[in-house]
């Protein structure tokens, strides 16, 4: 198993493996582990063929930074040629006709994509138990979720079925299954990278980021899927830096940390989870970080404010699928108001039905108000706090979420499912970049995430922090 870029490049350049082996290695271990039911959808034959060229391009030293970078997206990203489904019955059929951004400049540096991954139902869900097509396993234990709603993503590279892969993060949905999978996970500040060829769930929200076993890795890649996109007019025209040049200039004596004690003193949180975070906090202190507390009183209004907002949102974005244009149409339908009546409700899952109705209701008239206005008004308190406690630390830090993985069936009730996403809705909701690193082990075997969150567009230095973290942090993984 490769743990890095770095080491299969190396490889490659010596010609102990090529492009070719290596995707035949994967197919194999995906074959061998079906029972995960990561993949929706494997590119074998186009992956082969592109691994060829790439071999090619690495013998005539014409080769890009992502040479023999097998990498797995979402089923919510586009790729010409290929379906896209959200993991959904209502996109039955749909094949896309261009390639997401983001995935095409990561084609262009020579990357290979392997296959689309299994999610929750448009990116709806915390646990990966909402796909139209099955759960995914989490291969630490399958007895447990892998988390949502990128969980087929997650697991892609927590089981080496791929190097790396793509998600998307709308409330947590990269950072909660990285903490419950034991890999890194990263959503970038919002409009960091194009979300062209994204199917949309809650447009102001929605992220693409990576799932990698190391920080240096998913440098790599969201400095090369980052930047300015003419396709997407909420992409940031900011240039990009380069980030993995400024790992080696760390100084974690010149860093100031903030935790938030309202996310550690509470009774929803695993104590072994609020032990690892102490612990954590304690080493970078004795590392010469500065380590603050930091007064943070809204932590109970994030949740109902992101899922205000985002069922709103849903409930717009999703209103194109009617069975009219392309996807699922119902055979029972037998008039044009049958066809979108029956359509939707057998299309769309129970999870996506009931964010689309709650958006419905909370954008109603009479009801916009009291809820939609109120929210997007919390929302902007939220983002101004957030902003003057970044004017005086370089991060903010907390678990990724309050307990490991749990298992298949736990939580039956939404609300006590939605608050899973209590810690990661904050980076959502104000925009600014989160990171999960795996630290931490619980006495359960299961492992979980140590959360990192910078000011926007500071990605350099929240991957440098990040880095150094992985590298300083001492585990407690003998658990």
């Amino acid at each position: 198993m490769y743990l890095n870029l770095s080491a299969i490049q190396a490889d490659l350049k010596q010609s102990k493996i090529s492009c070719e082996v290596l995707v035949n290695d994967y197919l194999a271990k995906i074959s061998a582990n079906k029972h995960l039911n990561v993949y929706l959808e494997i590119f074998a034959e186009e992956a082969i063929a592109q691994a060829k060229l790439v071999d090619e391009k690495i013998k005539n030293n014409t080769a890009g930074k992502l040479a023999g970078a097998v990498i797995a997206i979402k089923d919510v990203l586009c790729l010409k040629g290929h379906k896209v489904s959200a993991s959904s019955k209502i996109l039955e059929g749909f094949e896309s006709l261009y390639t997401a951004t983001a995935v095409q400049r990561l084609i262009d540096e020579d990357a290979i994509i392997i296959g689309r991954t299994n999610c929750d139902e448009f990116a709806m869900g915390s646990s990966n138990e909402n796909s139209a097509f099955g759960k995914v396993l989490n291969a630490a234990d399958n007895n447990y979720v892998p988390g949502g709603s990128s969980g087929g993503s997650a697991v892609a590279v927590q089981a080496d079925l791929c190097w790396a892969s793509l998600g998307t993060d709308t409330g947590g949905s990269i950072r909660q299954p990285a903490s419950f999978c034991g890999i890194v996970g990263v959503k970038p500040t919002y409009g960091r990278i194009s979300r062209y060829g994204l199917l949309a769930y809650a447009s102001s929200f929605d992220q693409i980021g990576v799932f990698t076993k190391s920080v240096e890795d998913a440098a790599l890649l969201l400095e090369i899927m980052s930047g300015k996109d003419e396709h997407d007019s909420t992409c940031s025209q900011k240039p990009v830096g380069s980030y993995v040049s400024g790992f080696d200039n760390f100084d974690i004596k010149e860093t100031k940390i903030a935790f938030l004690p309202s996310t550690i003193e509470t009774n929803g949180l695993d104590v072994e989870v609020k032990n690892r975070t102490n612990e954590i906090l304690s080493q970078l202190q004795q590392h010469g970080a500065t380590i603050s507390a930091a007064a943070f009183d809204k932590l109970d209004y994030l949740i109902p404010t992101y899922y205000v907002l985002t069922t709103a949102e849903a409930s717009s974005n999703l209103s194109r699928y009617d069975g009219v244009r392309y996807g699922y149409r119902s055979p029972n339908a037998t008039d044009l108001e049958s066809v979108y009546k029956k359509s939707r409700s057998e299309g769309f899952g129970k999870e996506v039905k009931r964010r689309i109705m709650l958006g419905t209701f909370v954008l109603s008239e009479g009801f916009y108000d009291a809820y939609y206005s109120k929210a997007q008004k919390v929302r902007r308190m939220v983002c101004n706090e957030m902003n003057e406690l970044f004017e005086n630390y370089d991060f903010i830090v907390c678990p990724t979420t309050p307990t490991t993985a749990f298992k298949f069936g736990d939580k039956k009730d939404p609300i006590a499912m939605y608050l899973n996403d209590i810690y990661t809705v904050l980076a959502n909701i104000t925009g600014t970049p989160g990171i999960s690193l795996p630290l931490g082990k619980h006495s359960n075997g299961m492992p979980f995430g140590f959360q990192i969150m910078s000011k926007k567009f500071s990605e350099e230095k929240l991957l440098s922090f990040s880095n150094w973290c992985m590298k300083n942090i001492s585990t407690n993984f003998n658990n």
